[in-house]
């Protein structure tokens, strides 16, 4: 089988090779460096051994990604039957090293591959800094810190800081999570003598350091003074706290019935501000209605039913699932096929075998207007639809003169009948012009009292109570409000 030794070439310092290291190199058949830009190979070098670099890669590749990539097909490729293949990187093999990673994939179970520790350049951070690990500590790719966000009670170190180019992104993401000028610490060369570099600044101007090269990585302690938002751990923990002994009395008694209220009202306190167009205000609504959710979670998570792992984890797995036009094979390419595929995907889930049963499932506790709106839209997906809006038009006229037909009969029930389908029919033409019916309906009532408070104002300076007037009176304030909004406008 072919033969792949990995080694370390620790973090700087040559006198940080270890023996097995040094003996690695002196007797492989093939060296090849990932790069020749490290302390060490000066050292190489005076034994007198032989060996490629990877250099030329960086040069000619457009991305990090495909460095890597190429990298490690080039050393897979290089392994030959009865040679000793010897891939050197700086650092300890398994730390920070993507190019190891990709390698270790690619050998499998075809080459024999063996792991040669060192010293990394982590284990000089801890000894240049002086800290200690054990207290917390996250290491993050620099360039993943889209996907690998700090952890603000724990000190992080950032690694590959190769540039003042990479510095500057680094930092740019690094001031939406921390203030500006949070101290932080930046390493060139941790425990390489005459070359290590330590000075501490603040954030601010981390790309503005004249010798940040390949050697470099940045080091933030704890700063949770510091961080400019507050995360979905500290919630958590704080709402336990209000819900444990010694917390708020009124939190510890509240249960998901007496949360009922409150809930509702949330939800509709984030309509208002969305109605409003008040970014602030619904920053304010919708952290009042997290707060419920995670309300609700403790509360489960005290009587060991489930917490807000359970709830993220299954809103995560249903959008994946619910979504195979996106994370699957199925194509959907406008807002119908997609919807179509997400009550495709939740009937198979659920084990739903007709569309009946899709509208059956609608919640009734739903406001009505809001519920026929959903219960058409599911139908429609079937093709039980009109094929134009003037059909819903139609309808609309032909059920209000069913309601003229019955409403001298003194029959009630006959009569709330026709209503309830002249309402269904408006709420369907709402749905042709994409327009919740709930929304609307609000609008017009809002609309009204302010209306109606022109008329009873303006009376009153006219000397005038409002119960007092005739009804042609209050309809001409009526139509005068009516032309002042349009003037408005």
């Amino acid at each position: 089988m072919k033969e792949l030794k990995i080694i370390g070439l620790g973090s700087g310092d040559y006198k940080q090779l270890t023996l097995s290291a040094v003996e690695q190199l002196k007797s492989a058949d093939v060296l090849i460096l990932r790069t020749e830009k490290h302390p060490t190979v000066d050292y190489i070098k005076s034994l007198g051994i032989q060996f490629t670099t990877c250099d030329d890669i960086y040069d000619s590749a457009e991305t990090f990604e495909s460095t890597y990539s190429q990298i490690s097909q080039r050393v897979i490729s290089s392994c030959e039957e009865g040679k000793v293949l010897v891939y050197a990187v700086p650092g300890h093999p398994m730390v920070a090293e993507k190019s190891v990673e990709l390698t270790l994939d690619m050998a499998k179970d075809n080459i024999d591959v063996e792991i040669v520790p060192a010293v990394s350049f982590i284990d000089s951070i801890f000894t240049a800094l002086r800290i200690d690990p054990a207290y917390g500590l996250k290491i993050i790719d620099g360039l993943s810190l889209d996907i690998q966000k700090p952890d603000f009670h724990c000190g992080n170190i950032i690694t590959q800081v190769y540039s003042r180019l990479v510095a500057s992104e680094i930092k740019l993401k690094l001031m939406d999570l921390y203030k500006d000028d949070t101290e932080i610490f930046v390493i060139r060369a941790a425990g390489v003598k005459d070359l290590e570099r330590i000075e501490k600044l603040p954030l601010y101007e981390l790309d503005r350091i004249d010798w940040i090269d390949y050697l470099t990585s940045v080091y933030i302690p704890p700063v949770k003074e510091d961080a400019k938002f507050k995360t979905m751990d500290e919630l958590i923990a704080l709402m336990g706290k209000l819900r444990a002994e010694g917390g708020c009395p009124w939190d510890r008694e509240q249960t998901r019935e007496s949360l009922k209220p409150y809930l509702l009202e949330e939800t509709y306190e984030v309509l208002d501000a969305i109605e409003k167009d008040d970014i602030d205000l619904l920053v304010e609504e919708l952290g009042d209605l997290l707060l419920q959710v995670v309300f609700h979670a403790q509360i489960a998570k005290e009587d060991g039913e489930f917490d807000i792992n359970d709830i993220i984890t299954g809103i995560v797995n249903k959008l994946v699932q619910r979504h195979p036009h996106v994370f699957g094979d199925v194509i959907a390419t406008s807002e119908s096929g997609a919807l179509k595929s997400w009550e495709a995907s939740k009937r198979e889930l659920k084990g739903i075998t007709t569309y009946t049963q899709t509208l059956i499932d609608i919640p009734e506790i739903l406001p009505n207007l809001m519920r026929s709106y959903k219960v058409q839209q599911k139908a429609a997906l079937v093709g039980f639809d009109w094929d134009d809006v003037k059909y819903a038009f139609a309808k609309v006229e032909e059920e209000l003169e069913e309601v003229k037909e019955v409403y001298n009969t003194g029959n009630k029930q006959i009569i709330e009948e026709e209503i309830g389908d002249l309402l269904f029919s408006v709420v369907n033409v709402a749905r042709f012009l994409k327009v919740q019916p709930e929304i609307a309906l609000r609008g017009t009532i809002d609309k009204f009292i302010s209306r109606f408070q022109f008329i009873e104002e303006t009376a009153l300076q006219n000397g005038k109570n409002i119960d007092k007037m005739t009804l042609q009176e209050m309809d001409n304030l009526w139509e005068l409000a009516k032309k002042i909004k349009m003037l408005q406008k």
